[in-house]
Formats: structure tokens, C-alpha cells, sequence
């Protein structure tokens, strides 16, 4: 079976590109959240939505600070919660609250637990985070990006 040929979006829309990675860099330049946290919400996320590019991407990211059995983990981090701290655990049921909010609706409870865990300035960093990988994950598997991986 071979796979249909998909546009490259960034080349298309090239100024799209540039809106949606300036938020990208301030997500991961110039938010207080550290790197690694950010790294392990687009995994989630990407895991989520089904992105292969953006998952395998992300991987190799937490690769350089993570255990690849803590890695392995992700998907089922509320199982394992030994291996994730308070705030990391926070991070990602907000990450699956808001990447689900069609199901969800942000509720009060979830919100709660996110608000109780960041402070103000960087919980609405961490929902930018969100918003931004779940904006990525609609542009990456839509148009299937390449992943790194070989067979």
C-alpha cells in the first residue's frame, strides 16, 4: 500500500507557518514552564490526537531528559503517578481536559486542580502550550509529516 502524496502546509501557507510557530516560540522560549514539562504536554497531546510526526518528535525531545520507561509510560501517567510529580500530573489532565473539550468542557473540577497546581500567568502558559500542539496536531496528521523513525 502506498501513501497518498499530502501538500506541505508550511510551504503553502507560509505566513500560517510563521503565526503558529511564533506561538510555538514563546510557548518554549519565554514561558517560565520548565522545557521538559512542556515537552511531555505535546506528547500527550500529540498521543491524544493521533500525530505521528509530533509524537515521535517529541519522544526523541524527552529522550534527552527522561527515562524512555517513564516515556513509555505517557499514555497511562495516572496509572503510574510514582513516576510523575504533583505538578507534572496537573499538567497533563489539564492537557487531556482541554485537548478533549468537546467531551469535557474545561470543567470546574479539572480547572480547579489545574489553577490549584500553577500559578495564574503560568496556567494560561500551559493552555498556550495545549492550544498551540493541538493547532500542530491538525496540520500534522491532516497532511501526514514524515516522521524520523526507520523500520
Amino acid at each position: 500500500m502506498t501513501a497518498m502524496k499530502r501538500l506541505n502546509w508550511s510551504e503553502i501557507a507560509p505566513e500560517g507557518a510563521k503565526a503558529l510557530f511564533g506561538v510555538h516560540h514563546y510557548v518554549t522560549k519565554t514561558t517560565d514552564l520548565p522545557e521538559e514539562l512542556i515537552h511531555l504536554v505535546f506528547l500527550r497531546v500529540s498521543q491524544i490526537n493521533g500525530c505521528a510526526h509530533c509524537i515521535d518528535m517529541h519522544t526523541r525531545d524527552l529522550l534527552k531528559t527522561m527515562a524512555i520507561d517513564k516515556i513509555a509510560l505517557v499514555p497511562v501517567w495516572a496509572e503510574v503517578p510514582h513516576l510523575f510529580s504533583d505538578q507534572y500530573r496537573a499538567a497533563l489532565a489539564w492537557a487531556e481536559e482541554v485537548t478533549n473539550i468537546s467531551t469535557t468542557h474545561a470543567s470546574d473540577k479539572a480547572y480547579a486542580a489545574a489553577a490549584a497546581a500553577f500559578a495564574e500567568k503560568d496556567l494560561v502558559d500551559l493552555t498556550l502550550v495545549i492550544a498551540a500542539m493541538n493547532a500542530f496536531n491538525r496540520l500534522g496528521a491532516p497532511f501526514r509529516l514524515p516522521v524520523a523513525a526507520k523500520p
